[in-house]
């Protein structure tokens, strides 16, 4: 999995109920034909990604398919969590 482009938004909460800042990742990544999560038009990452003081962490993500943005039913094992997570704090002021 190589992350091909991205995007990186602030979220606003209106209600203010939620702690700290949330951001918004849409990640566009590049697989293998023979990759379960392959998609001929795209397959991509949303991340919700969270900060708060000291801590900064993936609140919630899910795949999607670029061409429609169908949810697809996929997890990442815990070394795609930790490369995911770590893009995100690197590109979180870009």
């Amino acid at each position: 999995m190589e992350i091909m482009e991205y995007t990186c938004e602030g979220l606003v909460d209106p209600t203010g109920i939620l702690s700290g800042t949330r951001y918004e990742f849409h990640l566009y990544l590049k697989l293998d034909p023979e990759d379960e999560l392959f998609e001929e038009k795209g397959t991509g990452l949303r991340v919700i990604f969270k900060v708060d003081g000291e801590e900064e962490r993936i609140a919630s993500y899910h795949f999607f398919e670029r061409a429609t943005g169908n949810v697809l039913d996929f997890e990442l094992d815990d070394e795609e969590y930790a490369e995911i997570e770590q893009f995100c704090k690197l590109h979180l002021t870009e």
